[in-house]
C-alpha cells in the first residue's frame, strides 16, 4: 500500500520522497489505528491524512477551525488534482446538498468542516459522506492547557465513541507534553501512537534584540524592510493600537503595509488577509488574531515587536515564515516593559499559575546566553546536541566553563527529594536554608543540603534556567511545576556526560549592530528569471482567483531557476511539479524559461503552448473550441491570446473585447492603482466585465502605453 502512496505523492504533489515519519503515519492510518501527529508548521502534516483519504473507500472528514484556512487548503488540493470541498455558513442549502451528494457518490475524497458545522449536521454528513477517516487539524485547540484553546473543540470527544471502527488522526504543530496527553484524553483516542517530527526549522534564523527603545525599534524595522524589496513579512504586536502605530510608520516610509486586529470589522480583516495572501500587500502588522488562517508559504520574515506570552505562540508565529523551506529570518524585540505588561495579563486571566510559568520560559529564552534553538527545541522535548550556528547567540558566542559539578549538585538535590519539588525549594536546600518547610520535610538531612551555599539564590535560578534550556531538566506544569530530570540529565548525574554552563553576566541592552548587506534568496541573473516566473505564476493566480503560492511555491520556482528545465521530462523532475500541475501550467513555465534563455523554441518547438493556441486561432477556432481541442481552460486560452497580442502575433483583440470595455478597465485601473491584479478591477466594476475581458483589456492598455514610450 505504501508504494501506491508513493505514486500519489509524485503524481499529485510532485515529490519523489516522503519527509520523515510521513510514510510511517500513512501506513499506521491505513491500518485503521489512531494517531497523534506533532509536526512543525510547513512540515507536511496534511499529507499524512490526504494521501490515506485517496486510498480509502469513503470520505475523510477534516475538522478545521477557520473558514479561510479550509478554503486555502481545498484550493491547494484542487490545484493538485485532488477532489475536495468544504462545508460552512457561507454556502446556501443547495450548494451544501450538492457537495454532500458528490461525497455520497465518492466524487469527493476530503471534506473540510468546522466543529460547529459537524455537530449541527452530523447525521446528514455521516450518512451522505460515509466517513472513512476523521482528521482533527490544529488539535491543540481542544486542550485548555494549549495556547489557543477553543471551547467548541472540546465537544469532539464523542465522535471517537460514535465512530468506533473508523481511525482518527489528530494533528498539531505546537503542543508540550501536558497538551499532548490532554488531546488524547479529550478526543477519546484509542491507544494512539504518538509521532513527533523534529521541530527544528533549520531555515529560520533566530535573533533576539534586548532593550531597544521604541523609536529606534521602528527605525531598525524600516531599514530591515527596505533591504528586502518585495519580501512578504509579518510584524506581531502586543496591542491593537501598536499594530496601527507601527503600520502608519511603515506607510509613511513608503512601505506597502497595513494592520490586522480583532477590533476591525470583518470585511476589513478579510480584505487585509486576502491582499496579503495574494501578494498584493507586502507587510501586515498584527496581533495574534492574525493566526491560523495564514496558509502562505512565501513569508520571508517574522518580527515580534513585543515579546509573546508563551513559547507555543512564539513558535507557531515564527513558523509562518519560510514554510517553503527557503532561508527566512525571525527577530524578537524584548523589553522589561513587555514582561511587566504580560505578567499583568497572565495574573489576571484564567489559569494564572500556568500562564505565569509559561511566561517565565519565554522570558528566559529571550535572556538566554546559550544557543536559542537548543532552548526552543527543548521546550518541545527535543534535544539538540550541537549549537545551531543560525541564531544571534551562536553568531556572537558567550563564554562558558565546565559546569558539570554545579549541575550534578542540583540534580542530586532534585533526585534525593524524589523529583517532587519546584525550583525555589531546590535552591533553598542547595543553599542550606533551615526554613520550616525544609525541616518538616526532613530535607536538612540530605547530603546535598548546603552543597551549593557558595552560590547566591539569583545565580542558582539562572543556572537552573540554563539546565532547563539545555534539556537537563523539565518543568511538570500539571504537577505543581515540579522539576524533573530528563534522560540527558541522568547521564550527567551519573558521570556519563559533562556539560558546559555559560558564565553569568549582567543582561545589557544589545548594541546596535552594523547592518550587513543581506544575501538575497535569488541572485542575478537568476533573480531576473525568478521574477519572470513569478509573473507567469501571478497570471495563473489571477485567472483562477487563488493565492500565487498555490500554483507553485517559491521553493519550486527556485528549483526551476536552478535546474532550468528545457523539456517536459526535465520539468517533471523539478521538486513540487506533479503530473496534474504540469498538465495545467508546466508548458507555460517551460516556455518562459526557454524564452528567457534565448532559445528559439517558440518558433521551432511543435509542442509550444502559445504556438498551438495561435495555430488553432489562425484556423478560425474560437477560444472555447481551442480550449476543447487543447484540453485546457478557456481562461488560459484568453491569457494566451493576450500574450500573443502583446508579442505582435495577433493584430487586434476587437472581436473579444470592445473599446468601451477597454476604456472602463483603464478608468478602473487609474482608480484602483497598480496594474498587478484583476480582482480589484473586477470588484470596482461591480463584476460587470468578466475576468477574461479584463485580462485582454489590460494587454491592449499595456501595449498601447509601450508603443507611446
Amino acid at each position: 500500500m505504501i508504494s501506491k502512496a508513493q505514486q500519489i505523492l509524485k503524481k499529485h504533489y510532485g515529490y519523489d520522497n516522503f519527509r520523515p515519519h510521513q510514510a510511517e503515519i500513512i501506513e499506521h492510518v491505513l491500518d485503521k489505528k489512531d494517531a497523534l501527529v506533532l509536526m512543525p508548521t510547513g512540515g507536511g502534516k496534511s499529507v499524512c491524512f490526504q494521501i490515506p483519504a485517496l486510498l480509502m473507500d469513503g470520505t475523510c472528514i477534516v475538522i478545521s477551525p477557520l473558514i479561510s484556512l479550509m478554503k486555502d487548503q481545498v484550493d491547494a488540493l484542487k490545484t493538485n488534482g485532488i477532489a475536495a470541498a468544504f462545508l460552512n455558513s457561507t454556502q446556501n442549502f443547495s450548494e451544501q446538498e450538492e457537495i454532500l451528494e458528490a461525497c455520497n457518490c465518492n466524487e469527493i475524497k476530503l471534506l473540510y468542516v468546522s466543529p460547529e458545522k459537524l455537530l449541527t449536521d452530523l447525521e446528514v454528513i455521516s450518512r451522505m459522506a460515509k466517513p472513512a477517516l476523521f482528521a482533527i487539524d490544529e488539535a491543540h485547540c481542544i486542550s485548555s492547557w494549549g495556547h489557543d484553546f477553543r471551547p467548541e473543540y472540546t465537544k469532539m470527544g464523542f465522535l471517537r465513541d460514535r465512530f468506533s471502527a473508523i481511525p482518527f488522526i489528530a494533528l498539531t504543530a505546537t503542543a508540550d507534553k501536558v497538551t499532548r496527553r490532554d488531546i488524547s484524553k479529550q478526543l477519546h483516542l484509542k491507544d494512539p501512537k504518538l509521532f513527533v517530527s523534529s521541530f527544528d526549522r533549520k531555515n529560520l534564523s533566530l535573533d533576539v534584540r534586548i532593550g531597544i527603545k521604541p523609536k529606534q525599534k521602528a527605525e531598525e524595522i524600516i531599514d530591515f524592510v527596505k533591504e528586502r524589496t518585495n519580501q512578504s513579512g509579518i510584524i506581531y504586536c502586543l496591542s491593537r493600537n501598536k499594530c496601527e502605530e507601527v503600520a502608519e510608520k511603515l506607510i509613511s516610509a513608503g512601505i506597502n503595509a497595513s494592520y490586522y486586529h480583532a477590533g476591525m470589522n470583518a470585511d476589513d480583516r478579510a480584505k487585509t488577509q486576502e491582499d496579503f495572501i495574494n501578494d498584493e500587500l507586502q507587510i501586515v502588522c498584527a496581533t495574534i488574531a492574525f493566526g491560523m488562517g495564514i496558509d502562505k508559504s512565501n513569508v520571508r520574515w517574522v518580527i515580534h515587536f513585543n515579546m509573546p506570552k508563551n513559547m507555543e505562540g512564539y513558535y507557531q508565529e515564527i513558523g509562518r515564515a519560510g514554510r517553503d523551506g527557503l532561508p527566512s529570518e525571525t527577530i524578537l524585540y524584548y523589553s522589561y516593559a513587555d514582561i511587566i505588561l504580560l505578567n499583568k495579563f497572565a495574573s489576571e486571566g484564567g489559569q494564572a499559575e500556568i500562564n505565569l510559568e509559561k511566561l517565565k520560559r519565554i522570558q528566559h529564552y529571550a535572556e538566554a546566553d546559550s544557543c536559542r534553538r537548543k532552548i526552543l527545541l527543548n521546550y518541545f522535548s527535543e534535544t539538540l546536541y550541537e549549537n545551531c550556528g543560525n541564531c544571534d547567540v551562536c553568531k556572537n558566542p558567550r563564554k562558558h566553563f565546565d559546569g558539570t559539578t554545579i549541575v550534578q549538585k542540583a540534580l542530586s538535590a532534585i533526585a534525593r527529594m524524589g523529583e517532587k519539588e519546584g525550583a525555589q525549594m531546590v535552591i533553598d536546600v542547595l543553599r542550606g536554608s533551615r526554613r520550616i518547610e525544609i525541616l518538616e520535610a526532613g530535607y536538612e538531612k540530605l547530603k546535598t543540603h548546603g552543597a551549593g551555599s557558595d552560590i547566591n539564590s539569583m545565580d542558582w535560578q539562572r543556572y537552573l534556567m540554563q539546565m532547563l534550556n539545555m534539556g537537563v531538566l523539565e518543568i511538570a506544569y500539571d504537577e505543581n511545576f515540579v522539576l524533573k530530570i530528563t534522560p540527558v540529565g541522568k547521564d550527567i548525574l551519573f558521570g556519563k556526560r559533562n556539560i558546559e554552563l555559560t558564565i553569568l553576566q549582567a543582561i545589557l541592552p544589545k548594541e546596535k549592530a552594523t547592518r550587513e548587506k543581506r544575501i538575497k534568496t535569488v541572485v542575478a541573473p537568476e533573480e531576473e528569471l525568478f521574477d519572470v516566473l513569478r509573473k507567469v505564476r501571478r497570471d495563473f493566480a489571477m485567472e483562477e482567483n487563488v493565492p500565487a503560492y498555490i500554483i507553485f511555491s517559491d521553493a519550486t520556482l527556485q528549483a526551476m531557476v536552478m535546474d532550468k528545465p528545457k523539456t517536459a521530462k526535465d520539468m517533471l523532475h523539478v521538486s513540487g511539479v506533479g503530473e496534474h500541475k504540469f498538465a495545467k501550467y508546466g508548458q507555460t513555465f517551460l516556455d518562459a524559461i526557454l524564452d528567457f534563455l534565448g532559445e528559439s523554441y517558440l518558433k521551432k518547438k511543435k509542442g509550444d503552448t502559445y504556438r498551438e493556441t495561435l495555430l488553432f486561432y489562425q484556423e478560425g477556432l474560437n477560444p472555447d473550441e481551442i480550449a476543447a481541442e487543447r484540453k485546457i481552460s478557456s481562461q488560459t486560452v484568453y491569457s494566451h491570446l493576450a500574450y500573443l497580442y502583446q508579442r505582435g502575433n495577433i493584430s487586434n483583440l476587437d472581436e473579444f473585447v470592445s473599446w468601451p470595455e477597454v476604456e472602463e478597465v483603464k478608468k478602473a485601473m487609474s482608480i484602483v492603482g497598480k496594474m498587478v491584479a484583476m480582482k480589484p478591477i473586477f470588484e470596482y466594476l461591480n463584476e460587470s466585465i468578466p475576468y477574461h475581458k479584463i485580462r485582454l483589456a489590460m494587454a491592449v492598455i499595456e501595449k498601447s502605453a509601450s508603443e507611446k514610450r
